[in-house]
């Protein structure tokens, strides 16, 4: 069964063609640039790829046509007819307390993903621009949403629920709501076939932690608890955006330099995080080489960044009344052994104990505990490819 993952994002799109079933990937690239100028990669299994090309885009249509081109063209395809594409899995950002699982796309579910625009005004509607391109272009293929909230409606009122007057609540749905949802169940899942149990015995703590970071408690395979909350600017400090601060920071920042709201927001999701704190970067990476060559504000950052994993997990061990495993997932979690290590540094305690010399790997699964260790430590790539094409095949499959 093959099936075709888009991403669409306001300017851009990604896109991956795959067998679920044999995890097997025939050909994955980006429309880049859509409206503007056009760039268009294109990667096929076993064959030469296209890199950043000159392709006409001024719509998401056309960056589709482009991509269902490439897979059927006689030299550089992986299929032979658009047939061999079973159902399109649509990545959507926010489901809001609609849509607890992915869903089979109708006009109802349409409308109602509509109705979600208002909680995410910068991806949901550039999420149903990509559905409504592909609708256009393979009217007969079954199409899926995969919602990245959907896998924390699991959440309990007394993870979800803010403080606030509680008809914000009932009347605005301002709640907890979280994200990376599909990366997170994914990775829980994965852990439970390492370690050989059934899903519902264990409990995790996943740690997705990347430019953008969320952590999430999970409880017999369902979130039940995640950092991130209304929207992705909550929990750990990430990349650019602050994680969780006084909002009363907001009031007098913004009346001593006479911002308004929306100056004061670029600041919180794109000026604060390890950026604001290093005064360097964004990247982790760039942090990790600045650091050891004196730059304290580099170190501050990271120091800052592992310690807010480091409570998150502590915390999320006490809701859960304990913790199997923890995981570490997504760019940085996979690929930084200082980070893994420093956030679980002191917490021995609780049966956590890192084997160094495993703790070197990156980018690969691997168990990276100490043999004694009671709560096991695993490094997972996450696939939120995959993880939509699984949940898209079962959709449509029944």
């Amino acid at each position: 069964m093959n099936i075709l993952v888009i991403n669409a994002g306001s300017s851009s799109l990604k896109y991956q063609l795959l067998n679920p079933e044999t995890q097997e990937v025939l050909a994955k690239g980006l429309c880049e640039r859509i409206g503007i100028d056009g760039k268009f990669t294109y990667k096929p299994t076993g064959k030469d790829p296209i890199k950043a090309a000159d392709v006409a885009m001024p719509t998401h249509s056309e960056a589709i046509q482009a991509v269902l081109n490439a897979l059927v063209d006689p030299e550089k395809g992986v299929i032979g007819s658009m047939k061999e594409i079973d159902a399109v899995g649509h990545r959507v950002v926010h489901g809001g307390e609609k849509f607890a699982k992915s869903v089979l796309i109708t006009d109802e579910v349409m409308a109602t993903i509509e109705e979600c625009n208002p909680l995410a005004p910068l991806h949901n509607p550039a999420n149903i621009i990509g559905i409504k391109a592909c609708q256009a272009l393979m009217p007969d293929t079954p199409m899926v949403a995969v919602f990245d909230t959907a896998f924390h409606q699991t959440m309990p009122p007394v993870a979800y629920t803010y403080a606030l007057p509680y008809e914000y609540y009932k009347e605005d749905k301002v709640r907890r709501y979280g994200f990376h949802g599909t990366s997170h169940k994914y990775v829980s899942q994965r852990a439970a076939a390492m370690l050989g149990k059934p899903i519902e015995e264990l409990k995790i703590i996943s740690c997705h932690l990347g430019n953008g970071s969320s952590i999430t408690a999970i409880d017999g395979g369902k979130s039940v608890d995640t950092s991130m909350g209304f929207t992705p600017l909550a929990g750990l400090p990430m990349g650019t955006r602050c994680g969780d601060i006084d909002a009363g920071i907001l009031e007098y920042l913004m009346h001593k330099h006479g911002w308004n709201i929306d100056e004061a927001l670029n600041v919180l999701n794109k000026k604060s995080g390890v950026l604001g704190i290093s005064g360097v970067s964004s990247d982790f990476r760039d942090l990790e080489d600045a650091a050891p060559k004196g730059n304290v504000q580099a170190q501050l950052a990271l120091d800052v960044f592992c310690y807010s994993v480091k409570k998150y997990i502590g915390a999320y061990a006490a809701a859960m009344g304990g913790v199997d495993a923890i995981i570490f997932t997504a760019g940085v979690g996979e690929n930084g052994p200082e980070t893994r290590a420093d956030s679980v540094s002191g917490l021995e305690y609780m049966g956590v104990k890192l084997d160094p010399e495993k703790n070197k790997v990156r980018g690969q699964e691997m168990d990276v505990s100490a043999d004694d260790a009671k709560v096991r430590v695993l490094v997972i790539p996450t696939n939120e490819e995959l993880m939509i094409a699984v949940d898209t095949a079962a959709i449509v499959k029944g």
